[in-house]
């Protein structure tokens, strides 16, 4: 079953998070099958804190995606119906 989930980047102190498509036996920081983009909660403003390519976040939920919770939060705030 295909996840869509965050993954971690960035330094000690100053972490962002990628969000992509992972088939959930994948470890956390494993090769996703696709980015779909990205969460900075360093960023000033809201609407600068997540970006995501619309459009493959919803193929991927007509496939059947899975998105975690945290992720269904994001993305709910993005307008994106689950």
């Amino acid at each position: 079953m295909v996840r869509i989930r965050l993954t971690r980047c960035g330094r000690r102190n100053q972490a962002y998070w990628r969000i992509g498509a992972f088939d959930q036996r994948t470890r956390r920081d494993g090769a996703p099958i696709e980015y779909l983009g990205s969460y900075d909660p360093h960023q000033e403003k809201d609407e600068d804190k997540v970006t995501v390519d619309r459009q493959r976040v919803e193929y991927w939920l007509s496939q059947g995606a899975q998105p975690t919770e945290t992720v269904a939060n994001l993305l709910r705030k993005q307008g994106i119906r689950l």
